[in-house]
């Protein structure tokens, strides 16, 4: 786990992580925010069982591992200056993943619910932007494709 420092006046409390370890459940928010914060949201996206009209079996991830744990802390560390909350912590996964597992989660407390949705929303489309971490998809059918990458025909 990478945590950054102790919290300003206008900088929350940001702890990261990429991980293999599950993600499922709620236990790694049980702490999450202080009394100062009215409101807590937690995101958990999920691998769903079709993408792009394809059945997908599974998914794996892979890390360039220092690079998306450091990028990781960034994109926590400008949420908090960007949306006035609390606390912030994120986690991704990793290696091989089932259908309906957790691949990444999102905690976000602060005083008013409006800074959790939009801290919550800006932060999982930077990481989909900007984190080091490629996802590849298999499929039912026995075909795989890594996504984001040009689809290749044979010649």
């Amino acid at each position: 786990m990478h945590e950054q420092g102790s919290p300003s006046e206008h900088e929350s409390d940001v702890c990261t992580r990429i991980t293999k370890d599950s993600l499922d459940g709620l236990g790694m928010f049980e702490n999450l925010g202080t009394h100062e914060d009215g409101a807590a949201l937690i995101f958990q996206g999920r691998v769903r069982n079709t993408n792009d009209g394809r059945s997908v079996s599974s998914l794996s991830y892979e890390a360039y591992g220092e690079m998306a744990e450091r990028e990781l802390g960034v994109i926590c560390r400008e949420a908090s200056q960007r949306f006035e909350v609390g606390s912030i912590e994120a986690s991704h996964r990793i290696g091989d993943l089932a259908l309906g597992e957790v691949s990444v989660a999102i905690g976000i407390s602060a005083p008013h619910r409006d800074a959790c949705y939009a801290a919550s929303r800006w932060i999982i489309e930077e990481i989909k932007k900007r984190l080091p971490i490629w996802k590849h998809e298999h499929y039912r059918d026995g075909d795989s494709h890594w996504v984001g990458s040009p689809e290749t025909s044979e010649t």
